[in-house]
């Protein structure tokens, strides 16, 4: 009665009668969920394109509620967590499926199907095995019993997180069900992102726990580790997100309305749901740590906060949340690198004390196998350099000078460059960048050894050095000597309608061609001395935006009249 007075406000409409009417209804329903809001965002993330449409099923029911011999649930053919290879999943007895994929009720693990109906539980893991080597991928299933005689509601190819997808991939390599060029279709990059997630520190989550900051335990449905501010709905999750704090969404349970506040925090946190409920199959899809079914919390929206154990967290209070182990802590816990980086940058721990790092390790040998691109990395310093190395960078493609520019007192120089009026003066300015450009590039070249390095003259437009305050312009005026009304003129003469088209590029070192000979210098310098130590230094000097090939032409002269003057200093070339 109450949903029919409902529909009767909502559509001014009775609720029909006719069976052939409710069908068409629902039918109908189905085809407009396409356009509804939280569909178009989850499109949006997914990439799924709006002319795809949808379809609709129909098929007989079936009904889990009809008793303690009914029920229903959700299985993996694997753990969507971890990869591991086990029937996993959740079920409720006497419930219809709507009741363990909405979260109202906590679901009970699927392991404990064994002991109340044995018999449908040995059927269900013959028919996950038949169906995963059908499909030869993991399958997320539906079922119901109904008096004892289980059906299949349907199966798909299930989601996983990053640490699952590298696993499964890999075993079903090992098992014979796929080969390896299809392991590496199987995984998407932002999957590997989140390989090289972080970990918490675990000498401060011990303490946390020793001090009593365990706040709760919940079910672990989306690895990883993150600590926010508590919010409690998906609007504050954006807005906060927006401002650059990091949230942890904290819900009773999720729905789709939710989907932006799910995709804009660090975390997510749901006292009701299991390991099939919205947020745990939306936050691993996302890659976001997340814990749900922390039952022993007490959310209160209209307060905004949660209650648990005689504690109150409230809205903007830190909390850390722990995806693998499902750990709710009170306070922010400092995180660290996750098993791959310990093992290829930190050299904390050995290769084979990590199962993540041999799947990351054997994906990648396969990558290698197959790819047909070499891969080069964006890096401006030494330990960028190394840390692209670790991962299989082949060389550098773009090392940006201007990103040297602004360390230390090189920002001095480089004001006192631009302010200057006469080459010679430029010149002078230049040479005190001159000795750390190059010991720059030596330390770049050092660790890329025989890899090719490309490094790009200055790009950017020289008003991006100057401060833009008065009182900086002031501080600016009296660092150098000059007066500030000087530079207040240089300032505004630098201005552009259009800086990404403007005086910048190689038009800047036509304007002014000592800034690109310092730089060739720099470079080929250090190539020279790093060559001296024994190493097959390869150096590529890029000249950027270009529009006319007499403008390469020009500063391409520039570059090899440096170059000769160097490698007559030197006495041999690179």
């Amino acid at each position: 009665v109450e949903f029919k007075q409902l529909i009767k406000e909502k559509t001014g409409q009775d609720f029909p009668e006719d069976p052939m009417d409710q069908l068409w209804g629902a039918i109908g329903a189905v085809f407009r969920s396409w356009d509804n809001e939280r569909a178009k965002v989850y499109r949006k993330l997914n990439n799924i394109p709006d002319e795809w449409g949808t379809a609709v099923n129909v098929v007989s029911m079936v009904f889990g509620n009809m008793g303690e011999d009914s029920g229903t649930g959700v299985a993996f053919s694997r753990d969507p967590a971890t990869g591991e290879k086990r029937l996993y999943g959740e079920f409720l007895i006497n419930a219809q499926g709507e009741d363990v994929v909405a979260g109202i009720r906590t679901p009970i693990p699927i392991e404990k199907l064994a002991d109340i109906m044995p018999d449908v539980y040995k059927e269900l893991e013959g028919i996950a095995e038949k169906l995963e080597r059908h499909y030869r991928d993991m399958q997320d299933m539906e079922f119901t019993i109904q008096k004892g005689k289980l059906w299949m509601l349907q199966t798909r190819v299930g989601k996983r997180t990053g640490f699952a997808a590298f696993r499964i991939a890999v075993d079903m390599v090992e098992e014979g069900l796929i080969t390896k060029e299809e392991a590496l279709l199987r995984v998407e990059p932002d999957q590997l992102n989140q390989l090289l997630r972080p970990i918490f520190n675990a000498e401060e989550k011990k303490q946390a726990i020793a001090e009593g900051r365990l706040l709760a335990k919940g079910l672990n449905a989306g690895p990883g580790a993150a600590s926010g501010r508590v919010v409690f709905s998906a609007t504050d999750a954006v807005e906060w997100a927006k401002k650059g704090d990091p949230v942890i969404l904290v819900r009773i349970e999720t729905s789709p309305e939710d989907i932006k506040g799910m995709s804009a925090a660090v975390g997510i946190l749901t006292a009701r749901g299991g390991m099939t409920s919205h947020a745990a199959l939306v936050g691993r899809q996302m890659g976001k740590v997340c814990i749900v079914g922390a039952e022993s919390l007490v959310i209160d929206y209209k307060a905004k906060e949660f209650r648990v154990g005689g504690k109150v967290v409230k809205e903007g209070d830190w909390i850390s949340i722990d995806g693998t182990t499902g750990e709710v802590i009170e306070g922010k816990i400092s995180t660290k690198p996750s098993e791959v980086l310990q093992v290829l940058l930190e050299k904390t721990l050995k290769p084979e004390e990590s199962r993540t790092y041999h799947t990351y390790e054997q994906m990648m040998k396969w990558a290698d196998e197959f790819r047909r691109l070499g891969v080069r990395t964006n890096a401006d310093q030494p330990d960028q350099a190394a840390t692209a190395i670790a991962f299989g960078a082949e060389g550098i493609g773009l090392c940006r000078t201007e990103h040297m520019f602004f360390g230390g007192d090189r920002i001095k120089a480089v004001r006192e460059m631009i302010i200057a009026d006469t080459p010679d003066d430029r010149r002078k300015a230049l040479a005190k960048l001159l000795p750390m450009q190059r010991e720059d590039f030596i330390g770049i070249f050092k660790v890329m050894e025989d890899r090719p390095v490309t490094i790009r003259t200055l790009d950017p437009p020289l008003h991006e050095f100057l401060p833009h305050t008065d009182k900086e312009l002031q501080e600016l005026a009296d660092d150098l000597g000059v007066p500030f009304q000087k530079i207040k003129e240089r300032v505004e003469s630098l201005k552009e309608f259009n800086p990404m088209l403007g005086h910048r590029g190689c038009r800047l070192g036509i304007t002014y061609p000592e800034i690109t000979e310092m730089q060739a210098q720099a470079i080929l310098e250090a190539a020279c001395e790093v060559k001296k130590q024994g190493i097959d230094v390869k150096p590529e000097i890029m000249i950027p935006l270009v529009s006319h090939v007499n403008e390469l032409k020009e500063q391409e002269k520039v570059v090899r009249d440096v170059a000769k003057k160097v490698f007559e200093k030197y006495g041999f070339e690179v």
